[in-house]
């Protein structure tokens, strides 16, 4: 499976009061593992900077004079993430300024399919802050150097919470286990079961299964279903 997990900085908080986008990042992951592709372009407003949101991100008009304009780079943008699911955080801001910005481009709005990990969060851990500080303190991700926005640490960042909060309880055992099948010993019709051998785990891997089962119990808050039927009848 291929996504793309994708994030923009805007001039302000709403395109159709004029704002643009001037950063676009995204990062690709294959089969839930972060591949060494990745696309980011810092853009030409043509436009003033709202003082609120250059606070955020600390960019400038100034800073931004020479760089490429959105059409420019939106061929390569829409290239990049073809035919992959986008994984975006408060997924109806970034692409009502995407598609607001392919529009005035006269390119073919987006239609790829989307997760936003902002309602994941939200259905994750109701009545709890779920922005992307608040996710990372939740998840152990070092954010430490996040001082300001930036599309391209956000996107790493939101790739790390994303394969985090996603990490089904199954999928430490058996993420894998179809890699590992013998075709040859699966032939339709042969029903013959080769003798299992038993391999007791040791001292020292109870105590690391043990530990993997604290860390889950923690990020879970308790509801980490092992630790559950581990607990006395």
């Amino acid at each position: 499976m291929r996504q793309i997990v994708l994030d923009t900085e805007t001039t302000g908080l709403d395109p159709r009061q004029g704002h643009r986008i001037i950063e676009v990042a995204a990062i690709e992951l294959c089969d839930r593992k972060v591949s060494d592709r990745t696309f980011h372009r810092y853009l030409n407003p043509e436009r003033e900077i709202d003082e609120g949101a250059a606070a955020v991100h600390g960019l400038t008009l100034d800073r931004l004079q020479d760089e490429p304009k959105f059409a420019e780079i939106a061929p390569a943008l829409l290239q990049f993430i073809s035919g992959a699911e986008l994984i975006i955080h408060n997924a109806p801001f970034d692409l009502g300024f995407l598609n607001a910005e392919l529009a005035l481009a006269g390119l073919p709005l987006l239609d790829n399919a989307v997760i936003d990990t902002l309602k994941v969060a939200k259905d994750l851990h109701p009545g709890k802050k779920n922005n992307l500080n608040a996710l990372c303190d939740r998840y152990f991700i070092d954010n430490s150097h996040r001082t300001l926005h930036g599309a391209l640490l956000d996107t790493e960042l939101l790739g790390e919470v994303y394969l985090a909060m996603t990490r089904g309880q199954e999928s430490l055992l058996g993420e894998d286990l179809a890699e590992h099948h013998d075709d040859g010993a699966l032939a339709a019709g042969e029903m013959t079961r080769a003798s299992v051998r038993v391999l007791r785990a040791s001292e020292e891997e109870l105590a690391l299964h043990a530990q993997q089962l604290a860390d889950i119990d923690k990020a879970s808050k308790g509801s980490c279903l092992w630790k559950q039927l581990e607990l006395p009848a």
